[in-house]
This record gives C-alpha cells, structure tokens and sequence, in this order.
C-alpha cells in the first residue's frame, strides 16, 4: 500500500468488528451465576448499513416447520423491509417538499460451506437490495443527513447489494472476506462495534437514532462504500484475542469521482482505490462488568475526488475514533436495562469533500419503560466542519431525538424528532424541524 497512507496509521487501542453478527443481537448484561438475564433486544434504525446478517430468517424456519425440513442443510435466508415517512414542518430550502417518503427491502442468504460443502470455516453470502426514496435531506437543507436511508440518485434502484466469501482460519484469529461488501459493517462501526468471542463485551444497537453520522462518519462521506453503495474489495481481520482486534480493507475508490458502485455488477481495477485500517480493544468495567470499547482507524482515497463543484483531487486522507461505553444498569445482573453513551469523532485533509472535521455523541436508555423491556429512546448531537470551498456556512449542528418501541418480533415502530439549526447547504437558510415515523421489520 502506499506509503503516504502506512505513515498516517495508527496503533492504539480500538472498538470493534461487525463479523457475522444478528441484526437483532440483544446488548449484553453483567454475567451471573445465579440468575438467568431477561433476553431483549434493541436494534439499529437501519440494519442495512451495519449489520452483515439480513434479517431473523423467521420466514425461512416457518416454511421449514411448515413442509417438515429439517434445518441441517446451512442456508440461512432472511430480509428486512425499512420504510419511513418524513414531515419537514418547519425550515429546509425555498420550495421545499414538506413530506417525503422512502423505502429500503433486502434480500440476503448467507451459505455455511461446512454444512453444505463440507469445508471448513468458510461462509458465501448474497444480497439483494431495492431502494425507492425521495430527496428527504435534501428538502432539508442538511449537508450531514437527519435520515440515513435517502442517498446520492438515483433513488429508485435494483443493486445486487453484497456478494461475497469469508473465510475464517487459524481457529478464527484470521478472517478473510472478497468480494462485493459493505465497510461500514467492519469500520467505524459505532453502532455496533463488538462482536468479539466473549458475548459479554457486546453492545449492539448501541442507538436507534436515524440521522446518516451514525453510520458513515461526515468526514468520510462520498469515498468510504456502504449503504446503499457496496463496492467490491477484501477485507481482513486479525483477532489474537477475545477483546484486541485489527482489521484492514482495500475496496473499488471509484465511488469518490460519482460512480455508484452499488449498481455495479462488476469489480472496476483503474487506479482508484479506498484503504482503511482500523485496531481496537473492549473491556468490562467496575464490578458490574459495565462493556465499552473504543476505537482508531485511518484512511485513504487514491484517484479522483469530485464532491465538490468548484474542486477536484487526486487524494485525500484522515482518520477516527469512535467508541461506546454501559453507564448504568437498572437492574444489575437481572436485565439489561441502563443507559449507555457513545461518541464519534473524524478529521480528513480534503479540498473536495463535504466535511473536514466532525463530532458527535449520544445517550440510550435501554428498557427503561416499564413492562417494555424491548424498547429504547435515545438522542444524539452531530456537529460537522463544512468545507469551506464548497459551503459558506462554517459547521452545520443537528440534533436528533428518538423512542424505538417493540411492536412484536422482528417488527419495530420508531418516531423521530430532528433539528437542525444550521443547515449548511445555505447560508441563508432558517432552521429545520423535521419528524420521522419509520417502520422496521426483520423477517
């Protein structure tokens, strides 16, 4: 790799790797020996950003059940459908449209080569993505995003999503994946950032909150692939431990010259290339063994950068941290109800990128309703430094607050409520409010 991007990496310690994990993975309580934790869950308002297993495959086992199939054969089948509606109340840009809608549905299957093929430590995976929205951030004047699912047109697009082989080796310290992948489920992942051997250092579903920062860091925006423009590439992890991991990744860069990668059915080898790297390491704290992690990456974009107008480069680097950390548990060592915090922050070398330096954090509070174990309310705040060559405002600031509420299994209703003070598209532009009721369904 080049030796610009080895000079800025950084070894320290980190928080963690998305490998292979449920999307609705309940965080995880203080062990006891005694007692036999309340089993919940709280998921991310947008599975399809950081979560590498589509689904609960409760579709799949109930026509196995129903036909009388015996679930031995290592094909697992699962999706999940996100639609959303937005009400833009107050602000955003002159005109704007005040409702909007969109809708995400995945199709995923994932093949365990053992059980199928008889090889050992390998899995195959397949994705398959339909994607209908409408220009939600862009109503609102946002730069950063309050709505995570609305992306770069167009937005309506059939994408084969992911399509790839992970193999694990060395009794799972060394994990290798090629192919057609998500980043963002393996760096940066503040949503859920440990899925290491011990289930007890996990939180996932660390926040429910909506808005884009939560899962692609703004001074990443438009180089770094995830939802919903995968790209094709290689990802390794090394985990010489149970808390202490290292991961490294080289992907198709052709998303940072407006390629939609995504949409590609092909790998594209021409010089442009995205390089990431990422170490990290989670620990228990206090004798409630409250879980926390955090984490370091860098990151380099070769090729052609053409988010801006007005500028264009042929490099640009930065760096990150991330990390989460339970503060309190309501009930210790009965159920996983508490409150937990995390924060972000990021910082690039770009001329042409939308966001120079970012930060931003939050606090959930896990099943704290009472009888509503499942549910989760949380808020957030993101402040992003906007490239002066391109915005006239200096920073654009969001809040966001949201209550995530457990309809039944696999189904979850989430009202949100945005605002953002300064909306950076404009420096004119007035304040915007906006609410979201979105809908979550894991199948």
């Amino acid at each position: 790799m080049k030796q610009h991007f080895l000079s800025i990496m950084m070894i320290c310690i980190g928080g963690g790797i998305s490998v292979m994990a449920e999307a609705s993975t309940p965080s995880s309580p203080p062990p006891s020996s005694s007692t036999q934790p309340t089993t919940f869950t709280s998921i991310s308002s947008n599975p399809a950003a950081v979560n590498s297993v589509t689904g609960t495959s409760a579709a799949q086992q109930y026509i196995e059940n129903l036909l009388g199939i015996k679930n031995d054969h290592g094909i697992r089948i699962g999706g999940a459908w996100i639609a959303d509606t937005n009400d833009l109340f107050a602000g955003g840009i002159p005109n704007a449209q005040q409702w909007t809608s969109n809708s995400s549905l995945l199709l995923g299957m994932l093949v365990d080569t053992q059980k199928l093929f008889g090889l050992p430590g390998g899995t195959f995976g397949a994705e398959f993505l339909q994607f209908n929205g409408q220009p939600t951030n862009e109503q609102a004047g946002t730069v950063q995003g309050y709505n995570s699912l609305p992306g770069p047109p167009p937005l309506n697009r059939s994408e084969l999503y992911q399509l790839w082989y992970q193999q694990r080796l060395f009794n799972n310290k060394l994990i290798i994946k090629v192919g057609k992948t998500i980043p963002t489920y393996d760096f940066d992942n503040v949503v859920k950032p440990v899925a290491l051997s011990n289930n007890n250092l996990n939180i996932p579903a660390v926040s429910g909150l909506i808005y884009t920062p939560l899962f692609v860091n703004p001074t990443t925006l438009d180089v770094i692939p995830g939802f919903y423009n995968s790209a094709y590439g290689v990802t390794v992890s090394y985990l010489p431990t149970k808390q202490w991991y290292f991961s490294f990744g080289a992907y198709d860069g052709n998303l940072a010259n407006g390629t939609q990668t995504g949409m590609k059915v092909g790998p594209t080898f021409n010089g442009n290339y995205f390089y990431i790297g990422e170490t990290g390491v989670s620990w228990l704290l206090g004798k409630q063994n409250k879980p926390g992690n955090i984490g370091i990456g860098a990151w380099e974009q070769s090729g052609p950068i053409t988010s801006s107008p007005t500028i264009a480069e042929d490099h640009a680097a930065g760096f990150y941290i991330f990390g989460n950390q339970r503060l309190w548990y309501k009930d210790p060592f009965q159920n996983r109800s508490g409150i937990s915090a995390f924060y972000q922050y990021g910082s690039n070398n770009s001329q042409a990128l939308p966001v120079n330096r970012y930060v931003g954090g939050g606090l959930t509070a896990f099943g704290l309703v009472h009888n509503r174990l499942d549910d989760s309310i949380g808020i957030g705040a993101s402040l992003s430094w906007l490239n002066q060559n391109t915005y006239v405002r200096s920073t654009e600031l969001m809040y966001q607050a949201y209550y995530q509420a457990k309809i039944m299994t696999g189904i979850y209703l989430e009202p949100v409520l945005s605002y953002i003070p300064t909306p950076g598209a404009s420096a004119n532009l007035p304040p915007a409010w906006a609410g979201t009721l979105r809908l979550i369904v894991l199948f």
